[in-house]
């Protein structure tokens, strides 16, 4: 009993980290309606302030905590509220995720570039020393760490649960997230108390971001992230409403965490593959089998049908002239740029592009499973690599060549979609992404940490004879280009026949509503099944495509960063069309490319994933993508100005057919049978 008690109690102040941001999570989705993916984004940047204030200007700790926590944290949550979630509509789940992500992706990037790339040590404590034990018990010294996280966790605890539970304002919180037009009928402000909640949940992150910071011997954004996998799933079995329950739950995922640590034999496969992956087992387990999470996105404002319908597609309704224009320019800007990558390309950008067409074919699997399907996945990277990571160990052990590997990968990593289609099946919008999350971080924890799978971080190096037949890794790069341009223009007209025929139909209908389409004999699952597969495998392609690019399958090239950041560049550019991810690709390496002029201490290429971040603040304002939006802007712009038509700039097309639209829930704008994309 004595030895479990070593073991289990150093995992109780564990489990508060989790607690801790278990509790700012649970809080968050019940004050504003938003689950806030930025949490560990907005802690590390308290941890990150506060570290600086004190260690490199030598600033009293409690000045640096008012700065960092009391102030700063609550400011950037009303910047969050006022220009960001306010704008997106309480139905609209798919646009709460995809700002939080790229707030998560974007926060950690920019601050190095703000504040210089200098690591950061020895984070001081705002409580008690941690280097101080101050008693034992059963064996076990706690020290100031283990006293900080216990006494601020249950202080929070019971703040928070008093404010929302006993609270006239906690009260008003809870209505304005269900409907904030029906609280305003009643007289409250309900912008104003929303944005309390939003400096009240951010003021919760900062501390929670100071406070675990001595934890850690570097302070580093993946600790925080990691942390945070821990606590959504927690929060996921107080189903996002219960705080005492996230808290319980986050203090048993921490004690059973040491206690196998103590048990498990450190060379067994359990200790060095399942136990860091438990927090996300602990995930999968509450989206199964706790009932409440499958109905968090249903929707419960009854004057949310009252919004107005999205916009269609403006290929679907500019006047046929200027349509047949933009065909010719089309096929001729494609036309220059495959004689220009044969010709006098430099080898520099030649490599550049080649990059941007494997990703593009990535990216096109994210148009398929959120574009055409409706379903936010964010575990497209991770498909990506099971198919890279198939197709080298293939060439590795059997002297396959990579493109015959490629076809291998493409179905297993179907075959890993399928399987994470069927563990959804009764999920949607922010289950769905969570589920697709907590995939993503096993596979990283379990499956690519293996040496004997993916060689560890020196990744699988590959050999010239690994591209027969044709010489795809050389100098110039031309046959690479000519595999790869084929490989895209075969999956792009695979999406467009998919849209275009019946299960693209069915596909529209289950966008819409998915009560309605099982009403009139739409099979969901199978419709369901079938797009993950289909994104799944080229998902795999694109892997392959781009390990033989690079020459090198890694895992840091799979990781779930950038899956997340993947969904965030797509759905930025436009998820809606092929054009989007295609331009989605090749827009990401060359904004790479072209950051790598400026002086590393504007933060080199890391800086492309703040400025897509700030290109995702947009999407609540213009949910089809900036490129949807742009070519809506300019069309009407070239109507008036090409054909003197005083109604030519409505986007609308008298004389024309009419065009079914859909629109998918999360605002992405799908078009029906007809007027498709030019590529």
């Amino acid at each position: 009993m004595e030895q479990f008690a070593g073991f289990a109690i150093p995992g109780v102040p564990y489990g508060c980290t989790y607690a801790i941001v278990a509790v700012g999570l649970v809080l968050t989705y019940q004050a504003t309606g938003v689950f806030n993916f930025a949490f560990a984004a907005q802690a590390y940047m308290s941890a990150f302030v506060f570290t600086l204030l004190t260690e490199h200007e030598h600033m009293p700790v409690l000045l640096a905590f008012f700065l960092s926590v009391v102030v700063l944290a609550p400011v950037v949550g009303l910047a969050m509220d006022r220009f960001l979630f306010r704008k997106i509509p309480n139905t609209n789940t798919t646009a709460k995720v995809v700002t939080g992500l790229s707030l998560l992706v974007g926060i950690p990037a920019l601050l190095p570039v703000l504040f210089g790339n200098e690591n950061l040590y020895n984070t001081p404590s705002l409580v008690f020393n941690p280097n101080v034990v101050y008693f034992h018990l059963f064996g076990s010294p706690i020290n100031g760490i283990y006293m900080s996280t216990i006494i601020v966790t249950a202080a929070v605890l019971v703040a928070v649960v008093a404010l929302m539970r006993f609270t006239n304002l906690g009260l008003q919180m809870r209505g304005a997230v269900e409907s904030r037009r029906l609280v305003q009928l009643d007289g409250v402000n309900a912008g104003g108390v929303v944005a309390v909640a939003w400096a009240i949940s951010s003021f919760l992150a900062g501390l929670a971001g100071v406070l675990l910071a001595p934890i850690y011997a570097q302070l580093q954004a993946q600790d925080y992230i990691t942390l945070m996998v821990g606590a959504i799933a927690a929060a996921a079995w107080g189903v996002l409403r219960s705080m005492p329950i996230a808290a319980l739950v986050s203090i048993l995922i921490g004690v059973a965490d040491t206690v196998a640590q103590g048990y498990l034999p450190t060379g067994s496969v359990l200790y060095s593959a399942v136990l860091p992956s438990l927090p996300f087992i602990v995930l999968v387990l509450a989206l199964l089998f706790v009932p409440g999470m499958r109905s968090l996105d249903d929707a419960k404002d009854p004057l949310s049908s009252v919004d107005p319908p999205l916009p269609p597609r403006i290929t679907a309704s500019r006047v046929p002239q200027l349509d047949r224009i933009i065909r010719v320019l089309w096929y001729a800007l494609l036309a220059g740029f495959v004689v220009s990558m044969l010709t006098w390309m430099p080898q520099n950008w030649e490599n550049v592009f080649n990059s941007g067409l494997a990703f593009a074919t990535i990216f096109l699997s994210i148009t398929l499973i959120t574009g055409m399907g409706g379903q936010l996945s964010l575990s497209q990277a991770t498909l990506a690599g099971v198919g890279a990571f198939t197709a080298a160990q293939l060439a590795n052990h059997l002297g396959l060549s990579m493109l015959v590997g490629g076809i291998v990968g493409a179905a297993l990593a179907a075959v890993v979609a399928v399987v994470l289609a069927l563990l959804s099946l009764r999920l949607k919008g922010l289950g769905l992404a969570l589920m697709t999350l907590a995939a993503a971080l096993f596979f990283d924890n379990t499956i690519f940490s293996q040496t004997s799978i993916t060689n560890g971080q020196v990744g699988l190096a590959l050999h010239h004879n690994w591209a027969t037949p044709l010489n795809l890794i050389n100098s110039n790069g031309h046959e690479f280009f000519i595999v790869a341009m084929v490989v895209i223009v075969v999956c792009v007209l695979v999406i467009l026949q998919v849209r275009k025929g019946t299960v693209g139909m069915y596909l529209a209908a289950m966008r819409g509503s998915e009560t309605a389409s099982s009403g009139i004999g739409i099979n969901l699952t199978w419709q369901k099944i079938s797009i993950f597969a289909l994104s799944g495998a080229v998902a795999g392609v694109g892997g392959t495509l781009l390990a033989i690019q690079q020459t090198v399958a890694n895992s840091s090239q799979f990781n779930y960063q950038l899956s997340l950041a993947f969904v965030v560049i797509v759905i930025t550019t436009g998820v809606g069309t092929v054009e989007g991810a295609i331009q989605a690709g090749i827009s990401f390496v060359v904004m790479q490319q072209l950051l790598t002029y400026l002086p590393a201490r504007f933060g080199g290429t890391s800086l492309v994933f703040v400025l897509f971040a700030f290109g995702a603040m947009n999407y609540a304002a213009h949910p089809e993508g900036i490129l949807e939006f742009q070519k809506r802007r300019w069309t009407t712009r070239f109507e008036r100005l090409l054909f003197k038509d005083k109604d030519a700039g409505s986007g609308l097309n008298p004389g024309g057919p009419t065009v079914p639209v859909s629109a998918a829930p999360g605002g992405v704008v799908v078009p029906g049978s007809s007027g498709g994309d030019y590529v």
